[in-house]
């Protein structure tokens, strides 16, 4: 069936990647108020109590969520106990422009982990896109000065967003692994329930460690955060999963896939308006490398 991007598809693929961007810029505004952790597992458990309602359907006898409880397991660990972790600690010392383009590298890592990991073959012009990606996040990691990658000077922010990428990467080749009940994988609230039941168990046990180890500074609560929280649970979490898997079904993976790559432009508009950071010239050099090697890998 051919499938054409009409102007409501566009607009419904533009609302994720408008919407994890600002995920990255709260994060970096509330950096100093709430410790990483704990605003993961105050956005999910958020996110949690808008979902109940919207996806009962996951607790309804036959719907597998009990019966393959350890998969759901697994993507609430990948896709929101560790990926959203590790993001927002990232974004404790990086920008929300590094934080998206270093995140604009998966697909890169989506091969490597599936081949490593899954079985899924390597081609060559796969592996020409991997290496051109990475050279782009190289020049994120370095700045645009390679004097600072040489003396490994790098934002462990950076590092951390790397991080977050390969769990990202886990969780999305488990996605794809069509073993859940058909009524479940079609119901999005119910499905996105279901991992955020798991992910919201292993958040908090990461905050726990957070604040038993790391002994952070208390939450400093205002208009402001409680604002933040209520964007990052109804905006990132819920909206922009509704938008993307309806724009998706219409538009098709390879056009939606393009639509994420806005994800870094969003950031650098949103971080020059509410956070006084501009974007560099090796900003740009490094979103052509990244963009240019996905294009050379989706050969």
């Amino acid at each position: 069936m051919q499938r054409r991007l009409t102007f409501p598809t566009a607009l419904l693929l533009t609302v994720p990647p408008l919407m994890w961007a600002g995920n990255a810029v709260v994060g970096r505004l509330v950096k100093d108020a709430v410790p990483p952790m704990t605003l993961n597992l105050l956005r999910w458990s958020l996110a949690l109590l808008i979902l109940l309602p919207l996806g009962r359907a996951a607790f309804a006898a036959g719907s597998g969520a009990l019966l393959h409880w350890r998969r759901y397991a697994l993507l609430g660990l990948f896709g929101i106990g560790l990926y959203n972790s590790f993001q927002y600690l990232a974004l404790q010392s990086s920008t929300p422009i590094n934080v998206t383009l270093v995140a604009a590298g998966l697909p890169v890592w989506m091969m490597l982990v599936g081949r490593l990991f899954f079985g899924v073959p390597l081609r060559a012009w796969q592996a020409a896109g991997a290496a051109l990606s990475i050279f782009g996040v190289l020049v994120v990691l370095s700045r645009g000065d390679w004097q600072q990658l040489a003396a490994l000077r790098l934002v462990i922010g950076d590092l951390y967003m790397i991080l977050a990428t390969i769990a990202w990467s886990f969780y999305s080749w488990l996605l794809m692994q069509k073993k859940d009940v058909p009524a479940l994988r079609a119901d999005w609230a119910a499905f996105l329930l279901v991992q955020v039941l798991y992910g919201v168990l292993f958040s908090g046990a990461f905050t726990a460690v957070e604040w038993s180890v790391g002994a952070p500074r208390p939450i400093s609560w205002s208009p402001a955060v409680w604002a933040a929280l209520a964007f990052v649970a109804l905006g990132p979490a819920v909206l922009a999963f509704r938008c993307w898997g309806a724009g998706v079904a219409k538009a098709g993976p390879a056009v939606g896939a393009f639509f994420v790559n806005l994800t870094p432009l969003f950031a650098a508009l949103l971080s020059a308006a509410f956070l006084g950071e501009p974007p560099h010239l090796y900003h740009l050099l490094a979103f052509a490398l990244i963009v240019g090697g996905i294009g050379v890998s989706a050969r």
